[in-house]
């Protein structure tokens, strides 16, 4: 099945998740590792985040995960910024759960997101940034097949010091070798 692998299922975001997600977005350590902006937000910014950005927008596609043991909701796989045109998509992923982090969750979600993007929608080029001082997520990147395309010098600033944001990306093609 498409939005299944051995441990999670992928459903689309709806309105009904946003009381988890936003018990996610503010998890500070949750949020730590993936958004530029680490803040506490109301309910009421939440509810408008998820109904106007990620459900109202015509260019990204939001699934959570859930883990098919426990039916517990885990985090989010979204492509973002889709341009159909020229097949190119931005991934975001956040483990909101953290017991279920470094047990490669992320990386079966991750590849689930791929599958769909590269085989169903028929896109051509998925990208993502990653904070340089996430060490394992470019590790999990480069082990699927992304490749380092650029790097934005320290232009994040977190506890105290200057972070570099990585470009990375994959090709239909180079996600496709590393299935086989």
């Amino acid at each position: 099945m498409l939005f299944e692998s051995s441990r999670l299922a992928l459903r689309k975001i709806s309105v009904d998740d946003i009381q988890i997600y936003h018990k996610w977005r503010n998890n500070l350590e949750v949020m730590y590792s993936t958004s530029p902006y680490l803040d506490v937000y109301s309910s009421d910014e939440t509810e408008s985040f998820v109904n106007n950005v990620i459900l109202g927008s015509q260019t990204s596609k939001s699934y959570i995960m859930i883990d098919k043991e426990t039916k517990v909701n885990i985090g989010i796989v979204s492509l973002i910024n889709i341009d159909y045109k020229n097949q190119n998509a931005e991934c975001i992923i956040d483990i909101g759960e953290k017991e279920y982090w470094g047990q490669g969750y992320g990386a079966e979600g991750l590849g689930l997101l791929l599958d769909y993007a590269f085989f169903e929608l028929n896109l051509h080029r998925i990208s993502l940034k990653v904070y340089s001082f996430n060490e394992k997520a470019i590790r999990l990147y480069e082990r699927i097949g992304f490749q380092k395309e650029g790097v934005s010098r320290e232009s994040l600033f977190r506890n105290n010091h200057w972070h570099d944001i990585i470009h990375m990306g994959v090709l239909k093609e180079e996600y496709t070798l590393t299935q086989e």
